[in-house]
């Protein structure tokens, strides 16, 4: 279309997913063929599955700081944020008690989907608004705490525009209400599916009950994620079997996963600083370079308090679906909104729109960096938007 011969590819779309490791994939063979028995029966084999299942936990709650029988496995971050938001809605109605939800308008579809669910379910359920920043404010959670609330979940880190929200600041917030009202809720939930490779998950620190993970996003195994509830946090399961995960996921263990997870969390953990020092040089390059050589360009969010690895900008004019679709065709993997949104019949960005930019929402591109991204592939990707913005809306290139 724009280009005469087929150019390397270059990958910007880490925020959807990411590789699964090799020391991944080496640690999941075993327990694919080799040590594969159910680790719920009762031989030497399964004992040995058992064994592994048992290790892994403990790994996990080292590295979050909490207890292994606080850690509980699941299919990914969809599931684990449709059990503990679902799970603690059906755990505290009633017929005399409309449970009450506090959460933001620029949560995932993976949290906003189920709160709609639970609002057709006679649920209650706050949507606070955030400023062109993309912060949720701490304060705007503290004055929509009700007598009958009962869970906030406020996503860690944006999927999309990257914005990275005051957690700790949030879970103080409800540590205070708690104990002015002598209540042990509401309890607090985060997705932190996108803040896995770069922010702490002590969950002591943040003070957050449940927190949810996805290996999707941390180059482990696909179909595979968990979520964190802390003891006597009141929780339903939401479908039924074998009793599995303290009764609140039912279904044979994915040892293999569940081993693929533990080891993808660890390299995250230990690559943790250098990653996202090395990352937000990258980052911050992309936007400076972006944002001078388009003239109507703007980062969407706050740069301060944004992940290391996240660009996300406004290209006042451009059909950002088109250039997705021409970007692939020169190279480049990005994408334009949350990739979940995508399939959707409107695809174009809500969380931009929230930030007051009603223009941007369906002209924002977002980059997303990885452990193979370098300098080199910022270079790549303006040449391409240069080529592909001076055929479409020339008006956005900055004078030269």
């Amino acid at each position: 279309m724009f280009f005469t011969q087929k150019p390397k590819r270059i990958f910007l779309d880490y925020a959807s997913t990411t590789p699964t490791s090799r020391e991944v994939v080496k640690q999941m063979e075993k327990y694919q063929s080799e040590v594969f028995a159910n680790p719920s029966a009762l031989y030497s084999e399964a004992l040995v599955a058992k064994e592994a299942v048992k290790e892994s936990r403990e790994k996990v709650a080292d590295i979050m700081n909490c207890r292994s029988n606080e850690i509980i496995w699941t299919s990914g971050g969809t599931e684990g944020n449709n059990l503990a938001l679902l799970g603690v809605f059906e755990a505290h109605k009633s017929e005399t008690f409309q449970p009450h939800f506090v959460t933001s308008v620029i949560e995932h579809p993976a949290i906003l989907e189920v709160f709609k669910e639970i609002e057709k379910r006679g649920g209650e359920v706050t949507y606070v608004s955030v400023g062109a920043p993309g912060i949720v404010s701490y304060k705007a959670i503290q004055n929509s705490l009700k007598s009958n609330t009962v869970l906030v979940s406020i996503t860690y880190a944006s999927n999309e525009i990257g914005t990275v929200q005051p957690i700790r600041e949030i879970g103080r917030v409800i540590k205070e209400y708690r104990a002015k009202n002598s209540t042990p809720l509401p309890y607090f939930h985060t997705d932190a599916c996108q803040a896995s490779l770069y922010l702490s998950l002590d969950v002591l620190k943040l003070g957050v009950d449940m927190m949810t993970l996805d290996g999707i996003k941390m180059y482990g195994p696909k179909g595979f994620g968990m979520l964190f509830v802390k003891n006597n946090t009141k929780i339903h399961s939401i479908h039924f079997g074998g009793g599995q995960e303290k009764g609140l996921r039912s279904g044979t263990e994915n040892v293999p996963g569940i081993v693929g997870f533990t080891k993808a969390l660890e390299i995250a953990d230990s690559l943790k600083d250098s990653e996202s020092a090395r990352l937000q040089k990258i980052r911050d390059y992309g936007i400076e370079k972006i944002l001078k050589n388009f003239s109507k360009a703007q980062l969407n969010g706050s740069q301060d308090y944004r992940l290391p690895n996240n660009i996300n900008i406004c290209f006042d004019g451009l059909d950002a679906e088109f250039a997705v679709i021409a970007l692939d065709v020169a190279g480049v993997s990005a994408s334009y909104s949350s990739s979940c949104q995508t399939l959707k019949e409107d695809s174009s960005s809500y969380v931009v729109e929230s930030l007051g930019r009603a223009d941007c929402k369906l002209s924002s591109l977002r980059f997303t960096l990885g452990r193979e991204s370098k300098i080199s592939d910022i270079d790549f990707l303006l040449i391409a938007l240069k080529k592909i913005i001076k055929a479409v809306v020339p008006s956005i290139l900055a004078a030269s």
